[in-house]
């Protein structure tokens, strides 16, 4: 561990004197990528320092034991000793987690799609709570929510609601969030007073940048129509809504909220490459599934992973056996804890396929 974090502080120091070089300063693209790998770095190199000072405090405090000292003074290093000591130990364990491989698109803006699956209207509305947690939630982080496509079902609810956020490490939190989620309880459509259960589905990509996937003309289709609102009824007189089809692939992305044809052109681009960035990750993930402890779940989109139950306020966690009895709470966007949790188990995953543990 020593020999990587020195490896990693020599590199923090290099990256110093290339920001302060002008061919460096000179050139905006050298700038950028350089400032970002010194960031990248900037929390395990400080924690590094901080722990070379504690191990030689340490040891200075140890050499005073042997040294002859009155009562009160050895007691004054042995409180010191026990101070550092238990220093070292949080920052061995800070460092271990630094040095995990980090996942390249943590920092990332993600797309969400957002589905009514089983359960008919009652998984559409659930759908829509869904909407509004994530929305909810990414506004207590600061980020930026926006929508781009949305097909409102008869009674409020979701049978498709499709929206960026867009915030510093958007995709570090967001990204366990993919998969099925099922909900427990009376719904409004029925009068029997009977508990149901419905499930929507959520699909959380990191957000594809035009240097991620090139998209030629010549590879896509683009059609316009009438934007429409709910119940399909034209609220637009004007071909502004846009359906691009990415003829390798067959995938298709549309975008109907922007203010013009452009902008709905644009992000329904934006789509479409988050799509067939997401279909090249699945495919070099499932190259190396049958390697991982799964802790957090396969990532498949199929797999149940969480339940909220209404009539006993629960929200439970199936991948990592994580039980919260403030269902309200967690509706309303306060979902540190579960996130936190699903960090925690990620990392400790990682900690023991790197033999860190």
């Amino acid at each position: 561990m020593l020999d990587r974090l020195q490896a990693l502080a020599d590199r923090y120091e290099k990256l110093s004197e290339l920001l302060c070089d002008p061919d460096v300063v000179n050139d905006p693209a050298r700038l950028r990528s350089y400032a970002k790998e010194q960031s990248d770095l900037n929390e395990a190199y400080q924690a590094y320092q901080e722990y070379k000072s504690v191990v030689e405090q340490l040891g200075s405090a140890k050499a005073m034991q042997e040294e002859k000292l009155d009562d009160e003074m050895r007691e004054m290093v042995k409180m010191e000793i026990e101070e550092l000591t238990e220093r070292q130990g949080e920052l061995e364990e800070q460092i271990r987690i630094l040095l995990l491989p980090k996942d390249p698109n943590d920092s990332k803006n993600v797309i969400v799609e957002i589905r009514g699956a089983a359960g008919g209207e009652e998984a559409n509305l659930f759908a829509a709570e869904l909407y509004r947690m994530y929305a909810k939630y990414a506004d207590s982080q600061g980020w930026r929510t926006e929508m781009l496509e949305a097909s409102v079902s008869d009674l409020g609810g979701f049978k498709e609601v499709i929206f960026t956020i867009n915030g510093q490490g958007a995709y570090s939190k967001m990204k366990f969030e993919s998969g099925a989620h099922r909900v427990q309880r009376v719904p409004e459509t029925e009068s029997g007073g009977r508990i149901h259960t419905s499930t929507s589905t959520v699909v959380v990509m990191p957000e594809a940048e035009e240097l991620d996937i090139e998209i030629l003309d010549k590879d896509i289709r683009v059609d316009t129509f009438c934007s429409s609102g709910a119940g399909g009824q034209s609220v637009n007189t004007t071909k502004s809504a846009v359906r691009v089809t990415h003829l390798p692939t067959g995938i298709v992305a549309t975008c109907q909220d922007g203010k013009s044809q452009n902008d709905n052109k644009a992000k329904a681009l934006q789509v479409l490459r988050t799509r067939i960035m997401d279909i090249k990750m699945q495919e070099e993930e499932a190259k190396y599934a049958g390697e991982r402890k799964e802790k957090v779940g396969t990532g498949d989109r199929s797999e149940r992973i969480r339940t909220y139950n209404f009539p006993q306020s629960r929200v439970t966690d199936h991948r990592i056996g994580l039980t919260l009895h403030k269902l309200d709470a967690v509706l309303g966007g306060d979902m540190n804890e579960i996130v936190q949790a699903l960090s925690l188990a990620e990392q400790t995953e990682m900690l023991a396929r790197e033999g860190m543990a």
